[in-house]
Formats: structure tokens, sequence, C-alpha cells
């Protein structure tokens, strides 16, 4: 936690300045009563209290002073905060090797259960576009707001052949030219992250470095999810074939893009995954000032004191 103000914690030394003050009219006290030789007199007129009870208030009545000091200097702390018009582009491998079961009850299925989690635990003001991809790629839903429409659209996907990945980007692109302006700053173009998800290596179209480059010149960061085991497989026409994971190139583009490449071999890591791509790409961490939590603490603090204070100050019957 830094601070604002951080000279104004210098009042902090007034707080040890007080506690021997308090020690010392403590022991003064104390002598005195030694001194005082009708000891019942003394019982009668000031009754003898429980040690604790006597330095509540006063120990309360520092610590509210401590966090008044501390709200007074100003503390500021990193906080997480919705990203304003930001568009998420969520960009699905249809190819048919998704149809491959070694991720239950098989890849394509528990990536739509992980998206769909993924869209509606975004800010509700994000725009969020879909965009499927096999031999070619195509934006199914264009940026919006409406999550219905993008949870209906996630479950209709269908399976198709061939993996064009760098189409995929460049179609994701695409659909961030489609977002609509904003009426403050028409001309400053929203902020915006691809997460691309696919399980095989490309077979045809632009490659993904092309794609990547592409993202990077325009700042736009993509995040990629390589999901499947590599002892997956899927059997065509009789003849079962084997569909690993090409993790490599699909780190290579989150490294060229300035995104995060991730893995995953099983339903809960893709949900895990996309919890964490979620909450990088959903929040900005930034300096905030938090004067009012200390603030508030100070006066519960003050509160207190003054309510022990009475409670030893009352005589009860």
């Amino acid at each position: 936690m830094e601070f604002l103000s951080p000279g104004r914690l210098w009042f902090l030394l007034l707080i040890p300045v007080v506690v021997a003050a308090y020690i010392f009219l403590q022991r003064r006290r104390s002598q005195y009563a030694l001194r005082f030789t009708n000891v019942a007199l003394l019982d009668r007129v000031a009754p003898r209290q429980p040690q604790w009870r006597r330095h509540v208030a006063v120990v309360l009545g520092l610590l509210g002073a401590m966090a008044c000091i501390v709200a007074f200097a100003q503390p500021k702390d990193e906080v997480k905060v919705p990203r304003e018009r930001a568009t998420i582009v969520v960009t699905i491998d249809v190819s048919l090797s998704m149809m491959a079961t070694d991720v239950d009850p098989n890849r394509l299925e528990a990536v739509k259960v992980a998206a769909k989690r993924f869209v509606t635990s975004l800010p509700a003001k994000f725009n969020i576009s879909l965009v499927s991809f096999a031999g070619t790629a195509s934006i199914v839903v264009p940026p919006t707001i409406d999550r219905a429409t993008v949870l209906r659209s996630i479950d209709g996907l269908e399976l198709a052949e061939s993996t064009a990945t760098g189409e995929a980007i460049f179609t994701s692109l695409q659909a961030l030219t489609q977002v609509p302006p904003d009426p403050e700053h028409p001309d400053e173009p929203a902020p915006a992250r691809i997460v691309l998800m696919s399980d095989g290596k490309r077979t045809v179209g632009r490659t993904a470095q092309e794609g990547a480059q592409a993202a990077k010149e325009k700042e736009v960061p993509v995040y990629t999810v390589a999901f499947g085991t590599d002892s997956g497989f899927i059997e065509m026409d009789g003849i079962r074939q084997r569909v690993p994971p090409d993790r490599a190139d699909l780190k290579a583009v989150a490294e060229i893009t300035g995104g995060q490449s991730y893995t995953a071999e099983s339903a809960d890591e893709i949900k895990e995954v996309y919890e964490n791509i979620g909450s990088s790409v959903g929040y900005d961490t930034v300096d905030k000032e938090i004067t009012a939590r200390f603030a508030g603490i100070a006066m519960l603090l003050t509160l207190m004191a003054a309510g022990a204070s009475v409670a030893l100050a009352s005589r009860f019957p």
C-alpha cells in the first residue's frame, strides 16, 4: 500500500507520546492510591474495575487515532476495475478434430460449456463477438452486449472440415471493425482482445503467424487456448487419425501479439483457463485512493471507544 501524502504519516509519532503519558498518569494514580490510608472509603468512592476494562477505551481511542492519521495520508491500493467499452472476440475452432472424446464428452461440447460460462462472467458493458472457423472463418455474431444471442449461437456451432487458424485471426480483426463507436470519443478505438481456442494444426489459408502480425499491428492481444491431449483421435471412414493440439503454433501467436497462451487437457482445465482469461481481459489493475476505507475504520473505533468510556463511567445498581 502506498500514500498520496506520505509526509502526514509523521503524525503517527504522536501515538507513542500519548501512550507514554497514559502510562505515566496510571503510575501516579497507583502511587496516590497507596498513600490513601482509608482503603475501605476509597473502594466506596472509586470502586475497583477489572484491570483490562480500564484500558479498553484508551486502546480503542488510540487505534481510531491511528486510522484517522492513515486516512489523512491518503492511502492508495491496486484494485481491479472493469474495462469500459472493451470488446472480446471469442474465436472457436469447429474443425472435425473437435469431435475427439479425449475431453469429456468431446472437445467441442466441453468448449461450448466453458465459453458460455466465460461470456456470462464478463462485465455487462462489454461487447462480445463470436467467430467460428474450420476450413474458413466467419463472424457468427458481430460485437454486441446481447448475451443471449451469443449464448444461443455458441450452442448452434457445428463441425466442419479443415483448420484455418490464420484466417480465424484475420476474421476476428474484421469483427472488431464492427464495434459501435463511442458517442463521446467516436475516433477512439475500443480496447479489444481476441480469445482463440483451437485443438489442431493449420491445414489451409494464411498462417497463424501472419494473422498474429496483423493483430500486433492493430495492438490487439490474442489469448490462445490449446486444448486436447496428444492421444486424442477421431475416426474417419473407419480409419483412426490422431489429432494432437498444436501448442507451439498457438503459443507463438500469443507471444507475437502480447497475449497469453494456455493449455487444457480436460473440461475442468478448460473451465479454469476461461476463468483466468476473464480476469486478465475483463479488468484493469489501477491505483485507487482508499481513504474512505480507513476513515470508516476510524469512525467505528471511535464509536467503540466512546461506548466503552460511557460504560466505565456509568454506575450500575
